[in-house]
């Protein structure tokens, strides 16, 4: 029985992490339709650019042959000797065109995907020898999709394949009263107008075919609920995911400190490695801690609440004192009443001066 989960239990959408483990392991998307028209690109450029050169050479070096076939010794190192340049001569002619389609079939795989190396297609799965898996594939949803994609493109082609040589219907018949000389310009010509139909058709079966690749590997990588779950839980196990977390909350809570800094009745320090925000008002139980830090967050305190004109108070023993003891959004503990006290008496005594 297989071990993977059903399709209809995979609702959620597949993470970061699920695409680039499928990706290592071989598992992309790739449409066939993409390296044929990039093969048939190749091959067209190849009968514009090498298809009369190949066909001239090879002419050249039959005809030589033709008219000294009767100075060949019969003999096997004479025949050897003719048959290796025969085969010679059809290797050149046929170099090139090769050439164009096999760089012309890496550029259809290349502009698909990176190239990916790995082993795992290789591995020996259980499901490629079960029967019922098999028999799955063959009558599955996608190849039902394949199949009829089949049908419909063999059709498209044929049907702009009879359209593009019935309007050459005249020009085909005529090919029978044309010299061997006039007669291959002519069969090229109309070749590479063929090509070129078939080339236009290729190109709007290939997008939709790259579309529709996409799209069925986008949904073979949802995940379970319990998926999802279990890779957060290894995501949070990572000690580089953590310490980054670890780093969020901390901008986070210093961003928080510092817009609470302008609310502030007082900031006490220590001159310059401390500073506590403390802030009080008529009917609050005790003064509430709105932030705190050392060194550098220290000196960002003091320069927030110079802009907002909080008043800052230097008392080194009673900032170290609250620093160690009392958290942000707590009330300061009670043994510190007498000297908080003080220091906000203080500041009510001057702001009431200035005023």
């Amino acid at each position: 029985m297989s071990e993977q989960p059903e399709k209809d239990d995979r609702t959620e959408e597949p993470t970061q992490r699920k695409l680039e483990q499928a990706i290592e392991k071989g598992d992309v998307a790739r449409s066939q339709e993409i390296g044929t028209f990039f093969v048939l690109c190749g091959l067209t450029l190849a009968l514009l650019v090498a298809a009369g050169w190949s066909a001239r050479d090879a002419l050249f070096s039959l005809r030589g042959f033709l008219m000294n076939a009767h100075q060949v010794p019969p003999s096997g190192d004479a025949y050897f000797n003719v048959a290796s340049k025969g085969v010679m001569t059809g290797f050149m002619a046929l170099a090139l065109p090769f050439g164009f389609i096999l760089c012309a079939a890496l550029a259809g795989a290349l502009i698909q995907h990176r190239p990916v190396w790995t082993l795992q297609p290789m591995t020996p799965k259980f499901d490629r020898i079960s029967p019922l898996a098999g028999a799955k594939r063959i009558f599955g949803k996608e190849a039902w999709v394949n199949f009829v994609k089949g049908l419909a493109k063999i059709a498209l082609i044929g049907v702009v394949v009879t359209m593009t040589l019935w309007n050459e219907h005249d020009r085909l018949e005529s090919f029978a009263l044309m010299s061997p000389g006039a007669l291959m310009p002519a069969a090229l010509s109309l070749t590479i107008k063929l090509m070129a139909s078939v080339l236009a058709l290729f190109a709007v079966i290939a997008i939709g075919d790259f579309v529709w690749q996409r799209f069925s590997w986008h949904q073979r990588q949802r995940m379970t609920r319990q998926e999802l779950k279990d890779e957060f839980k290894n995501s949070e196990g990572n000690p580089e995911v953590k310490a980054r977390l670890r780093q969020i909350r901390a901008q986070s809570a210093r961003k928080r400190m510092m817009a609470a800094v302008p609310k502030a009745t007082v900031i006490i320090t220590n001159p310059t490695h401390f500073a506590v925000a403390l802030q009080y008002e008529p009917g609050m139980g005790a003064p509430l801690c709105l932030a705190k830090g050392v060194d550098a967050i220290a000196l960002k305190m003091r320069e927030v609440a110079g802009e907002h004109r909080v008043p800052i108070v230097e008392n080194p023993p009673l900032a170290r004192a609250l620093y160690a003891t009392v958290e942000i959004d707590e009330e300061i503990p009670v043994e510190h009443y007498q000297a908080v006290a003080e220091v906000i008496g203080y500041v009510l005594r001057l702001k009431r001066r200035r005023a």
